[in-house]
């Protein structure tokens, strides 16, 4: 009698790591929100108080919010503000964040990859190390260009691959061409190392 174990071929159980390694990722990083994460730092960039300062205020989207200290930032300036986390708990400390801070902006748990019901669109995307640990960053940067205001920007800061075009956290040359390939513009970059001593840049891009 034959049995149907479904599909083994190599592809198939490439994809069925992917999706535990996928898994694995958004337990570990649901479960550092227990504690106290070493990104969350409660503090938000001068590099966005320098948009802020530079830019009319409008409708903006914290991809990756975390605890919502920079959600926080742009309601407090005035600014419409969506926060989305695949992690509950961040989310969670955010919501009890922005009530106390008195501040009104819409938080929900969702995948930077997948944001369908959003009300959109953005006039700025704000991704505080959100793109460079993602693993299908094609699907990211379709989704950030549907949810973004045609002339709308995208304020990005991540660290670089050590070894490049390899898999993992980190961003590569090829990355920056995946994102000019898509529809974005970069207007301006600014190197410096994170506080491991890793190269990193913040980016700004453009939607053409």
């Amino acid at each position: 009698m034959a049995h149907d174990w479904g599909d083994r071929s190599p592809a198939s159980a490439r994809f069925g790591q992917q999706a535990m390694n996928e898994m694995l990722r958004h337990l570990n990083f649901n479960l550092w929100y227990y504690f106290k994460p070493p990104w969350d730092s409660g503090i938000s960039p001068p590099e966005l108080f320098d948009y802020i300062a530079n830019h009319p205020a409008g409708s903006a989207i914290d991809l990756g919010c975390g605890t919502g200290t920079n959600v926080i930032t742009l309601a407090q300036h005035h600014w419409q503000v969506t926060g989305i986390d695949f992690a509950p708990r961040a989310v969670k400390l955010a919501k009890q964040k922005i009530q106390k801070a008195n501040v009104t902006a819409a938080l929900s748990v969702r995948d930077a990859t997948r944001l369908t019901g959003i009300n959109g669109p953005f006039d700025l995307a704000l991704d505080l190390g959100c793109f460079h640990g993602i693993n299908d960053r094609s699907a990211y940067l379709n989704t950030l260009y549907g949810i973004l205001k045609t002339g709308g920007h995208w304020l990005m800061y991540g660290f670089f691959k050590s070894i490049p075009n390899t898999s993992g956290s980190g961003l590569s040359s090829s990355d920056l061409e995946l994102i000019l390939s898509k529809g974005f513009q970069q207007i301006s970059r600014q190197d410096g190392t994170d506080k491991r001593g890793r190269p990193s840049a913040w980016f700004l891009f453009i939607k053409s």
